[in-house]
C-alpha cells in the first residue's frame, strides 16, 4: 500500500510539473519547449545609412538559428526604435525564410535612431541585436540616386565593367570597388599607400584608364593650410585584372616630381600661368590663382599624351577666366619609367568662368567635363556638364546645369556614353565630405563610423 501511494504521488507531481512548464512557455508551446536553446541573431554590420525617399537603399543580411528548432520557424522583426521620427519599427521590413533573412529600412526623417532587431524562437525564447541607423535627407532625382558608403570624399572614378567602378577618396589612399547600381559598402578595397611608400594622403583627385592600366594623380597642390606635402606630388598606376565584382588591382609605377616639372616649365615660359607663385609656401590651392589639378584624361587617339585639367588657376585669374588643360606628351614614360615630363601646348577652354573638376572620354573620343568653382568645397556655386571633342581649337558645349540644392559637390564622371544616342545617361559622383548629412552639425568626413559616410552617385540624361 505504501508503494502504490508513493507511485501515485509521483505521477501527480509529474503531471503538475508538465502543466506548469506549458504555462511558462504559453498555451501554444509544444510540450518539449524546455529543450529549445536560446536563439541567435547575427548582423554583418552594426551601423547603417539610408536616405529619406531613397530607391535601392542598402539591404542587411540577418542570420538566425536556434538549437532544436528549424530556422524557418523563427520570426524576425524590429521591436523598438529610439527615435521613431527617423525610422520606427513599422519602417523595418524583413523578408525571406530559413536561416538567412533580408532587412531593409524606409527612413521617415533625417537623423539617427537605434533599431532593436529581435528574433523569436520556439518556446517563446528571444534574442536581440542593435542596428545604429542614420538617415540623410531626401534629394531630387531620388530614383536615379545611389549612395556609396564607407567614404564621403569621392574624388575620381573609373569604370571596370559589368556595372562596377573603382572610386578614389581624396582624404585617404584607399581605392574602393562599388556596384554602381546599388547603394551600399564597397565590394573590395585597396590601400595603395604602403606600396607607394607614402604615409600621408596623396589627395587623389583624378584618374584615366588605358587598356588594363589606370593612371591616378594627386592634386599636386599645397594642403589647405598652404603647406607643401610631398605625398601630394604623386602620380601612380594600377593594373586591372578581371572585371566587375571580380576586379583586382595591382600597384604599378609612380612618379613624384610632376609638380616640379610643371613649375619649371612655366618658369621657363615667362611664368605664364603663375605656377611658381601658386605653389609657394603659404598659398592655398583652392583660390583663383592657386595650383590644383582635378582632371586627368588622354588626348584623342593617344595612349601617351595626357591632359591635366586644372581646378586652379583660371586663365587669366579673374572672374570669367578660362579653364586650363596642360598636356604631358610622354605621360606613359613619366609614370611608368620615371622620365621627366614633356609639356605640350596648353589648352584654354571657356567653361563660363568655371574650372575643371573632372574630365572623361569614351572610345569614340567624346569627352565630358564636370565644370565647377575653383573655390573651397561645397555646392553653393554653380556646376555644369560640358561635352567636347578633345581638340584644342574647338569649343566645349554645355549639356546641362547640374543641381546644387543637395549636399555635396560634383566631382567625378564614371564613364561617358555615346553622346549621340537619344536618352544616353551618365553617372556622376559627389564629394560629400564637407556636408552635414544627418543634421547634427558634423561634416561627413568627421563622422565616427565609416558606414555612415557616403557619397552620392546620380544618373543624368545627356545623349541626343
Amino acid at each position: 500500500m505504501l508503494h502504490t501511494s508513493s507511485l501515485r504521488n509521483r505521477r501527480t507531481a509529474a503531471a503538475v510539473g508538465a502543466v506548469l512548464a506549458l504555462t511558462a512557455f504559453g498555451p501554444n508551446a509544444p510540450a518539449h519547449a524546455a529543450g529549445y536553446g536560446t536563439p541567435t541573431i547575427g548582423l554583418p554590420v552594426s551601423y547603417l545609412s539610408g536616405a529619406v525617399g531613397a530607391t535601392g537603399d542598402p539591404v542587411v543580411t540577418v542570420t538566425v538559428a536556434q538549437s532544436g528548432a528549424d530556422a524557418g520557424a523563427l520570426t524576425v522583426a524590429a521591436s523598438a526604435s529610439s527615435k521613431p521620427s527617423v525610422a520606427g519599427t513599422g519602417d523595418v521590413t524583413v523578408t525571406g525564410t530559413g536561416a538567412t533573412r533580408r532587412l531593409s529600412v524606409a527612413a521617415r526623417g533625417r537623423g539617427f535612431t537605434d533599431l532593436t532587431i529581435k528574433v523569436t524562437g520556439l518556446g517563446g525564447k528571444t534574442a536581440t541585436k542593435k542596428l545604429h541607423y542614420a538617415a540623410s535627407a531626401a534629394v531630387r532625382d531620388a530614383a536615379d540616386t545611389r549612395y556609396l558608403t564607407g567614404s564621403s570624399d569621392a574624388s575620381a572614378a573609373v569604370d571596370v565593367g559589368d556595372g562596377y567602378a573603382v572610386v578614389a577618396d581624396d582624404e585617404s589612399n584607399t581605392l574602393r570597388l562599388y556596384d554602381r547600381s546599388a547603394s551600399g559598402a564597397p565590394v573590395r578595397s585597396w590601400d595603395v599607400g604602403p606600396e607607394l611608400g607614402v604615409s600621408k594622403e596623396i589627395d587623389i583627385e583624378a584618374a584615366a584608364r588605358v587598356g588594363n592600366t589606370i593612371y591616378w594623380t594627386g592634386s599636386l597642390g599645397n594642403n589647405k593650410s598652404g603647406q607643401y606635402k610631398a605625398d601630394r606630388n604623386t602620380v601612380f598606376t594600377t593594373t586591372v585584372t578581371g572585371t566587375g565584382a571580380g576586379t583586382r588591382l595591382t600597384v604599378g609605377g609612380s612618379y613624384k616630381r610632376l609638380r616640379d616639372d610643371l613649375v619649371a616649365w612655366d618658369e621657363a615660359h615667362g611664368d605664364r600661368f603663375g605656377f611658381s607663385a601658386g605653389t609657394a609656401d603659404g598659398e592655398v590651392p583652392k583660390q583663383i590663382d592657386g595650383f590644383n589639378i582635378e582632371g586627368l584624361e588622354f588626348a584623342p587617339g593617344s595612349t601617351t599624351t595626357a591632359y591635366l585639367g586644372f581646378r586652379a588657376p583660371l586663365v587669366p585669374p579673374k572672374a570669367g577666366g578660362k579653364a586650363l588643360i596642360v598636356p604631358v606628351t610622354n605621360f606613359d614614360h613619366v609614370v611608368g619609367g620615371g622620365a621627366k615630363a614633356v609639356i605640350g601646348t596648353p589648352i584654354e577652354l571657356d567653361l563660363g568662368g568655371l574650372s575643371i573638376r573632372d574630365i572623361r572620354k569614351n572610345a569614340a573620343d567624346q569627352y565630358l567635363i564636370v565644370a565647377g568653382s575653383w573655390a573651397a568645397d561645397d555646392n553653393s556655386d554653380p556646376y555644369a556638364l560640358y561635352s567636347w571633342d578633345g581638340v584644342a581649337a574647338h569649343a566645349p558645349v554645355k549639356r546641362l546645369d547640374l543641381p546644387t540644392g543637395d549636399p555635396g559637390g560634383w566631382e567625378a564622371v564614371v564613364d561617358v556614353p555615346d553622346l549621340t544616342a537619344p536618352g544616353a545617361r551618365v553617372q556622376l559622383i559627389t564629394d560629400s565630405g564637407s556636408a552635414d548629412l544627418y543634421g547634427d552639425g558634423t561634416e561627413a568626413k568627421d563622422l565616427d563610423h565609416a558606414e555612415w559616410k557616403k557619397s552620392r552617385a546620380v544618373r543624368f540624361t545627356v545623349g541626343g
